[in-house]
């Protein structure tokens, strides 16, 4: 991918079916780099085909994406956190909480948080580390006609290790098309030892919570948070259509590769995913009164332990898909 050549400083941290492992000899990245910053107040940019880098919010890098037929995206390094997608006639369809902080320290609040390597709470901090780092734009980003994609990536440093003591390398491949934001999302074992965990996408759909709907759940096994969140309720999904009458955080286990969601406004987002094995709805209610009407989540994810071998890879997609 063709860019202009700026100044950029290293910034340091502080169809679903089996999972599928792939292996490789070589190292997916031969320089270590953690994160690009771009100083607050400088006109700084990086231009490709139809991608850019520029200041966003709270002086952080920011990746603007734009298709050759009129939509857009936009991605900060901090987190790889997706936090806009506009389709074509300008609305966007994920949510940012008005809470939400740019400050480098905090995860962002909103957009495709990514959950690695824990989902939830545990041992670590909640939902891991990945969103509180910073990525950095991989050399072999690329294009397509009718697409524009960009590569971020992810590598261990004393930051994650003081959690998770592994090396790893994450590559989250992000493309943009008319009408569909897709990702690729590839965590290999760099390290001598196996290693274990779990993972989501944590996505904020902008919608009307009274009236939006997932459809494609019927028959799942379910973890039901509500009433209790420490204490999970196992079921089984009876429901052809699910909403969001009140408090909702749920789990699905061996959820199918294909979820149609309607946000209440109009829109209706089909989901789909390879090797997500599970599916997640949430919206706080009044935990979050200042803003639980205007977005829902439905997530991908990963809820059981994965095991990874020493220079192997696990994979997954998914595509959001516009309609």
């Amino acid at each position: 991918m063709a860019s202009a050549v700026i100044s950029m400083s290293v910034a340091s941290s502080p169809v679903k079916t089996l999972n599928y492992l792939s292996s490789s000899k070589s190292s997916p990245c031969k320089t270590r780099r953690t994160g690009l910053s771009v100083k607050a107040g400088l006109e700084q940019r990086i231009y490709a085909k139809g991608v850019e880098l520029s200041q966003g919010n709270g002086g952080l890098p920011k990746i603007t994406l734009k298709s050759p037929t009129g939509s857009e995206a936009e991605i900060y390094l901090f987190g790889a956190c997706v936090t806009s997608w506009k389709v074509p006639s300008g609305k966007d369809l994920l949510f940012v909480r008005p809470d939400a902080v740019f400050n480098g320290k905090k995860p962002i609040s909103g957009g495709v948080p990514h959950c690695f390597p824990q989902f939830g709470p545990g041992p670590i901090q909640q939902h891991g580390f990945a969103r509180n780092m910073s990525w950095s734009i991989s050399e072999d980003s690329e294009n397509s006609e009718g697409e524009t994609t960009v590569k971020l990536e992810l590598q261990d440093d004393s930051y994650s290790r003081a959690m998770w003591d592994f090396s790893f390398h994450a590559l989250y491949k992000v493309t943009l098309g008319e009408r569909n934001l897709s990702t690729t999302l590839t965590i290999r074992n760099t390290d001598a030892k196996p290693f274990s965990f779990s993972s989501a996408l944590h996505t904020y759909f902008r919608a009307s919570v009274t009236e939006a709907k997932v459809k494609g759940l019927k028959g799942c096994k379910t973890l039901n948070k509500d009433p209790d969140p420490q204490n999970p309720i196992e079921g089984t999904e009876v429901r052809e259509i699910v909403d969001f009458p009140g408090f909702v955080d749920c789990v699905y286990l061996n959820a199918p590769n294909q979820l149609i969601f309607e946000n209440g406004l109009g829109d209706t987002i089909t989901v789909e995913n390879t090797n997500w094995s599970d599916a997640v709805l949430w919206n706080p209610h009044l935990q979050m009164e200042a803003c639980y009407k205007d977005f829902v989540c439905v997530e991908n994810a990963q809820i059981g332990k994965v095991q990874v071998e020493p220079e192997q890879s696990w994979i997954a997609e998914q595509n959001i898909i516009f309609s």
